[in-house]
């Protein structure tokens, strides 16, 4: 869209995107659409009512399809064959037995919430949840309950450590735009992160699993008969397979931070060769590269049989991998349509106290667009010059930082392609997910502004 202005004003383009989530849901909830379908028309009417080039509405409508697709597809995908056979081999029953004889069953989803936090330290929100599931759907078809019970805080926990933690790349960008200490911001983001969980994922699943008590349904990695497994794996190969992918992908975060503190060469080729043996698909690649000779092979499993496990992976994703794909091709509609810029220019100067301005831009940037990088990476560029210029404490500066990241994860709904995913993967439709996982993010946000301006008014 070289050469495009978008001439209508913030007022306007938030008018339109408001009205096209609430036909995307009546579309979906009453008139039973599906979300597929109702995503892509969806899209093609914002893009008309934003006047979007017409030449430019179909390529900008599968750039942001593609560009959710193919992150998500290989993501998904490996994730969904390395579950598959950790479900299979009957690794993930074998790991599920120990968490909850170690555990105990009422402490099962506490361990499920604090093994997803020291897994999130190093991996990517939606990555990590792939890679845990095969074990919340174990637990949860052991003990029986609600799954929201098991999945609900362990989900939490992953978005909780992504958001707010370093090395993830949206607090590494925004504390490089504020010149905030990251040493500091790692600090407070590990004290203050379990009492944000504990909130807003562990007491909020166990909540919402009384109000919406439906159990697991079929699983993504499907149902293996107790008979069928013979020679489970060792407890230690599970977690060395579950383990791989986050060392690997660590070495990815880690050599990013090193990057950001100076510490490293980034033009180096040893360290672009890290970077890329460490970024999600190819760690999920070696990891399920790993996982046949280990899980498959190691076991007597050949040839056909095999292939056959791992191509019984990929058929129940499909729809999820769709419609996310979908759901980030709305956001990337909204995103060109220029509603980021106009509501940027509009809120530049809201008179509000520095911390409170930059939550709120976050807010409104999040439930615009959609995807919480950009509604950090605007609110905190459109903010760093006033923080900059600042007389703040090196300690304040953090905390506008943590609450610019609040912010960034509050309510995510219908335009954030994460919201598909979680709801997809879990089995919830859309009123459902509604009410629990849009609900958990606002939730998260204020509990994170909280004690965002406890720290700024302290230090």
């Amino acid at each position: 869209m070289d050469g495009w202005t978008q001439t209508m004003s913030a007022g306007p383009l938030l008018g339109i995107a408001t009205a096209a989530v609430l036909l995307l849901l009546i579309l979906i909830i009453k008139f039973k659409v599906h979300a597929f379908l109702a995503l892509i028309v969806i899209s093609l009417l914002t893009a008309f009512a934003t006047n979007i080039p017409f030449e430019a509405i179909v390529p900008t409508m599968i750039q942001s399809f593609g560009g959710t697709l193919g992150a998500v597809a290989l993501l998904v995908g490996l994730g969904a064959m390395l579950g598959k056979l950790v479900e299979y081999s009957g690794g993930a029953r074998v790991l599920s037995d120990k968490m909850i004889d170690l555990f105990g069953e009422k402490r099962a989803p506490f361990a499920l919430g604090i093994a997803s936090l020291l897994m999130g330290f190093p991996i990517f929100f939606d990555a990590g949840l792939i890679v845990m599931l095969p074990i919340i759907f174990a637990v949860a078809r052991r003990l029986g309950g609600p799954i929201l019970l098991y999945a609900m805080p362990a989900a939490a926990a992953f978005s909780v450590m992504h958001v707010f933690l370093p090395p993830h790349p949206g607090p590494v960008t925004a504390s490089e735009l504020y010149d905030a200490n990251l040493g500091l911001l790692m600090l407070t983001g590990v004290i203050i992160a379990f009492p944000m969980w504990w909130v807003s994922g562990y007491m909020w699943g166990k909540f919402v699993a009384k109000r919406y008590p439906f159990p697991l349904g079929k699983s993504l990695f499907g149902e293996v008969k107790e008979e069928e497994i013979t020679n489970p794996p060792a407890v230690g190969t599970v977690i060395f397979m579950l383990m791989l992918p986050l060392i690997l992908i660590f070495m990815n975060t880690g050599l990013d931070f090193l990057r950001s503190v100076g510490a490293v060469d980034s033009s180096q080729g040893w360290f672009q060769l890290m970077r890329a043996m460490g970024s999600t698909p190819v760690a999920l690649l070696i990891s399920t590269l790993v996982a046949m000779l280990v899980l498959g092979h190691r076991r007597g499993m050949e040839g056909n049989a095999l292939e056959k496990v791992l191509d019984s992976a990929l058929g129940p994703i499909c729809s999820v991998v769709l419609i996310t794909g979908a759901g980030g091709m709305f956001g990337g509609v909204l995103r060109a349509s220029g509603i980021g810029d106009a509501l940027s220019g509009s809120l530049s100067d809201l008179g509000l106290p520095i911390i409170l301005a930059a939550y709120v831009i976050a807010v409104i940037m999040r439930l615009a667009q959609g995807s919480a990088t950009v509604a950090l990476v605007t609110a905190a560029g459109l903010m760093s010059p006033a923080v900059i210029g600042g007389d703040f404490s090196a300690m304040q500066v953090v905390a506008i930082t943590v609450a610019t990241a609040a912010g960034s994860v509050f309510a995510g709904h219908v335009n954030d392609s994460g919201f598909w995913l979680v709801g997809r993967l879990l089995g919830m439709d859309v009123k459902t997910t509604l009410k629990t996982w849009t609900v958990q993010q606002a939730l998260e946000s204020l509990v994170g502004f909280v004690f965002a301006y406890l720290i700024f008014m302290l230090f």
